[in-house]
């Protein structure tokens, strides 16, 4: 092993594990999960921890927050621009098998408990005509959707997916603190956390025989597709968008799940069915794993204000011919009060007891109640019953201990108005587990999330481990603990092998297919213009470097023509990247080069074009490389001369256009972020040749031109006599053969047209190839001598017309119909 092999050098892993267990049991308190767990697993686990950190632990703190960051996921905070990193422990929390064959069970129990309360809610209402719900705990939830009584459901299931926030107590009992059942986050990050510790801790799956969790998201797929018509159904994972917290799970979920990462927008209703919207037409949506806020998925059945929900989807939800996971309206369930009710609940409708307790709960409602939670105020946590901040809690739960008199005052003078609104529950004291903190390890307490799925029989499984969140103080109660500053992987071990298995499917057990699947409009669009704007922003930073002196010739750059140099200033000044120099001395186009490279706002300058790259990725994740995303994420270079931060951005787009050519597969995914680049750099050429190349143009012009046009080199092997008008416009404007010239982009947009779907079977031209042949029939119709100003500005505006009609054609646009004449729903 490797910690063994380790330990017969010179650094000694198994001692140093040894002494950190040792140290560390002697400073944590009784109820840490190290002084109650197997002392085997966690000698272990601190070995495999002791060879990734050596004597640092801070070293295997950073080791595995990389690992996490090179999967790509993140997470964002509410009022924040950009996505932090998902925060990782290095130690994972540990539960025997046999521990977590209870926990299971109880999550399993509890998820079926809910369905039945979800089934009769919404159906016949017994529980609520006999008096064992009241009818103000139902109605008084924001979460309760009217329009959904009384519906049968698709595959008769109102929950297909689950979570559960579980908290361990210093004796060991497992209680359950919140539910999820609205939109439940945190099996992605479950997911990350697994893979980042797993190649930090890279020994230790084997050793503890860690149960895998591949098998769980196979069985959750499965039972989705189970309950669809189709024998191969379309599933979509509905996201609110790039902005929505996690995202970025979404996004992962979706890639390894293989489901298709799906906005509102992209997605419409005909005739009761949903189809998304894509390059090849409308094309059916069997389910969808929704994950936007259930009150703005149909504003046409609920909120009729969303501009996120997609009009008649309860409709087709109606009529069974779409699946959404889970139902609208389940979020009556997530109310702290309803929890007051669960124990009772479950024994009135099975028979037993909760295998995993309530943390007992009091709702207000209820006189009795009431004034158990007035006389112990002090020693409860009083919480929104809905979950949405009344009168006398206006920043959410609090522990009644900590209110001062004027707010205890003012809390139960709102409670004595409204006692519907207010729910307390007992304080819970939690288990502690270690965490490296500064390069030391210190208890912190805990909470466990664990997730329950629907398998395509119709029973339930729970995912083995989950993740834990941990909190940033010692202090152990559940109230104070927020949400914690780092997860940790939960891992489930036994004494039996594990077989490796993973959510692929069998080899043989699926026809093989090439075809990449299906492209939804949106994403064409997206990668269209990622690739539209990298080539922007590079086109206009190779103006900058050649305006700097930063020349393949040795003679020119800073002492360029002066009205070469003006031309260029032009260009600049003419994409809105900076204003117009008063003059043209050193000093002037320094500081307009400056502006170019590194002002932030007011400009759409080189900065701003890599924020919309970088948006376009933020979008993206699902289908873009892990190296793309980080390269697109980078920062501004701040740092060295202008030069030098010139050629490191230059390099960066060098980078980003190699992993596309050499990375990406030839889907149309490819294709339309390589038609984004053509069609740009096809606008850029053309604007470079009529401005530097026409008739009159000085040598200074034309070397700047082979610059600009990155030809200088091609030029140069060709032809040795040196520098002559015609030769430099054939070579950058009509030479088929050289990358850069206007004639290559224009075959480029051509064919990659000629291998998109096209809507029709008449064999004509679309209007975006026609566009792309009258192009080429422009430029093959005249030769460098007599290619002049009004030809190329001719091509200019025809790469502009086909950018249109592209747009028209394949992207969204909601002014067109949505059947147009030969669309195909299928």
């Amino acid at each position: 092993m490797a910690s063994q092999a380790t330990s017969e050098g010179l650094f000694d892993a198994r001692a140093e594990a040894a002494r950190w267990l040792a140290d560390y049991r002697g400073r944590a308190g009784t109820g840490d999960v190290v002084a109650h767990g197997d002392p085997a697993a966690w000698e272990a686990a601190f070995e495999e921890l002791a060879v990734a950190a050596g004597d640092d632990l801070g070293h295997a703190r950073g080791r595995v927050q990389r690992h996490a960051e090179d999967i790509g996921m993140g997470f964002r905070v509410a009022g924040d621009s950009d996505e932090r990193p998902w925060p990782v422990s290095p130690i994972p929390l540990l539960i025997d098998e046999r521990e977590w064959s209870g926990i299971a069970a109880g999550a399993a129990q509890r998820a079926e408990l809910l369905e039945t309360l979800l089934a009769d809610i919404y159906g016949e209402g017994k529980l609520v005509a006999d008096g064992a719900l009241p009818a103000a705990l139902i109605n008084g939830s924001p979460f309760f959707l009217r329009p959904m009584v009384g519906l049968t459901l698709p595959g008769g299931h109102q929950l297909q997916f689950v979570a559960f926030d579980l908290g361990r107590g210093p004796d060991g009992e497992w209680r359950v603190l919140t539910d999820h059942v609205r939109t439940p986050t945190g099996a992605g990050y479950a997911l990350e956390n697994r893979l980042a510790t797993s190649r930090t801790l890279g020994g230790l799956q084997g050793r503890l025989n860690i149960l895998r969790h591949a098998p769980f998201f196979t069985a959750f797929r499965d039972g989705l597709a189970e309950s669809c018509k189709r024998v191969e159904p379309r599933i979509g994972l509905l996201t609110p968008g790039r902005l929505n917290a996690s995202y970025a799970e979404q996004a992962h979920l979706a890639r390894y799940l293989g489901f298709l990462l799906v906005e509102g927008a992209d997605l419409t209703v005909v005739e009761d069915r949903l189809y998304v919207r894509t390059i090849a037409g409308l094309k059916r949506v069997d389910a969808l794993w929704q994950r936007a806020d259930p009150r703005l998925l149909d504003p046409l059945a609920f909120d009729s204000h969303s501009q996120i929900g997609v009009p008649g989807l309860i409709d087709a939800f109606a009529a069974h011919n779409v699946l959404i996971s889970n139902a609208p309206g389940a979020g009556v369930l997530e109310a702290p009060a309803m929890q007051a009710f669960l124990p009772a609940l479950v024994e009135r409708l099975t028979g037993e007891k909760l295998k995993l307790p309530n943390i007992a709960t009091w709702w207000c409602g209820d006189d009795a109640a009431r004034g158990i939670v007035e006389k112990r105020l002090s020693d409860l946590r009083i919480a929104p019953a809905f979950g949405v901040n009344p009168l006398g809690l206006p920043d959410g739960a609090v522990q009644g201990a900590d209110l001062s008199p004027d707010q205890r005052n003012a809390l139960l003078a709102d409670m004595a108005r409204r006692p519907q609104d207010y729910a307390g529950q007992e304080m819970v004291r939690l288990s502690t587990m270690p965490v490296v903190a500064d390069s030391d390890l210190v208890a912190r307490p805990f909470t466990l999330r664990v997730f329950a799925a629907r398998k395509a029989d119709g029973g339930w499984t729970v995912l083995p481990g989950g993740f834990a969140r941990i909190g940033e103080h010692a202090d152990a109660r559940a109230a104070v603990m927020g949400d914690g500053l780092w997860s940790a992987d939960v891992a489930v071990h036994g004494k039996r092998p594990v077989a490796p298995d993973s959510a692929l499917i069998a080899t043989d057990s699926t026809q093989i297919r090439r075809n990449p699947g299906t492209l939804p409009s949106r994403v064409a669009d997206n990668f269209y213009w990622l690739g539209r704007y990298l080539e922007r922003g590079e086109a206009l930073l190779t103006i900058v470097r050649v305006m700097l002196g930063n020349s393949i010739d040795a003679d020119a750059g800073a002492a360029l023509d002066h009205e070469t140099v003006g031309r260029m200033a032009g260009l600049v000044v003419a994409t809105g990247a900076a204003a117009h120099p008063a003059q043209l001395r050193r000093p002037d186009l320094v500081q307009l080069a400056r502006t170019a490279l590194d002002a932030v706002e007011g400009w759409h300058n080189i900065p701003a074009i890599n924020r919309l790259a970088r948006n376009i990725a933020g979008v993206s994740r699902d289908r873009l490389s892990a190296d793309m995303c980080r390269l697109l994420d980078a920062p501004h270079p701040t740092k060295g001369s202008m030069l030098d931060r010139c050629g490191s951005l230059q390099r960066r787009y060098a980078a980003l256009s190699g992993l596309a050519a050499e990375h990406m597969g030839r889907t149309a995914s490819w294709r339309f972020h390589d038609l984004g680049r053509r069609v740009e750099r096809g606008v850029v050429v053309a604007r470079l040749v009529r401005t530097f190349g026409m008739a009159g143009a000085s040598a200074d012009d034309l070397s700047t031109l082979l610059d600009l046009a990155d030809s200088q080199i091609s030029y140069r092997q060709r032809y040795l006599t040196g520098i002559a008008r015609v030769p430099v416009v054939d070579l950058v404007a009509l030479d088929p053969g050289n990358p850069r010239s206007l004639a290559y982009q224009v075959d480029c947009i051509a064919a990659h047209l000629d291998q998109l779907p096209v809507l029709h079977d008449d064999g004509l031209p679309e209007d975006q190839q026609a566009e792309a042949l009258a192009l080429k029939a422009l430029l093959a119709a005249t030769n460098a001598v007599n290619l002049d100003a009004d030809q190329l500005g001719e091509a200019e505006r025809q790469l502009t017309r086909l950018s249109e009609a592209i747009a028209r054609r394949y992207f969204l646009q909601g002014a067109e119909p949505l059947r147009a004449g030969g669309l195909t729903l299928a």
